[in-house]
């Protein structure tokens, strides 16, 4: 959390320094600007990685990353399984932080066929949430 707070620091300074926009408040300059707070884009990263890790972008096993959920419950078919952890270590981790995350997402997003296609959608999404 201090590493995170520095970074949107960083940013807020940043966005000050553009001509106009000193005086305004920080959501209201990256509005201006048009820009998403570091923790949204850092949650859309994870998502889009999710996604290529999932459609076989990479050439890597999607198992060795994720545990899909086979228990046929509702929602898409790409829903991934989340282990219980205990330490908080293992809950920042990047195969177990964006699991709620993904499995949240609807079915059109998740059986998109090119990551374009799959950033149109959530960030569609994500302005709906800011």
């Amino acid at each position: 959390m201090k590493d995170i707070k520095l970074i949107e620091g960083v940013q807020r300074r940043a966005t000050k320094l553009v001509y106009g926009m000193e005086k305004l408040h920080y959501e209201d300059r990256l509005k201006c600007l048009k820009l998403m707070k570091l923790d949204m884009r850092r949650e859309r990263s994870d998502m889009i990685e999710t996604f290529k890790i999932i459609s076989g972008c990479y050439n890597v096993n999607a198992e060795v990353f994720f545990e899909f959920d086979e228990g046929g419950r509702r929602g898409h078919p790409r829903k991934l399984f989340k282990h219980r952890s205990r330490l908080d270590i293992r809950k920042c981790v990047f195969s177990n932080r964006i699991v709620d995350r993904w499995n949240s997402l609807s079915v059109n997003c998740v059986i998109c066929t090119t990551v374009n296609q799959f950033k149109t959608c959530i960030a569609s999404r994500l302005e709906l949430e800011t």
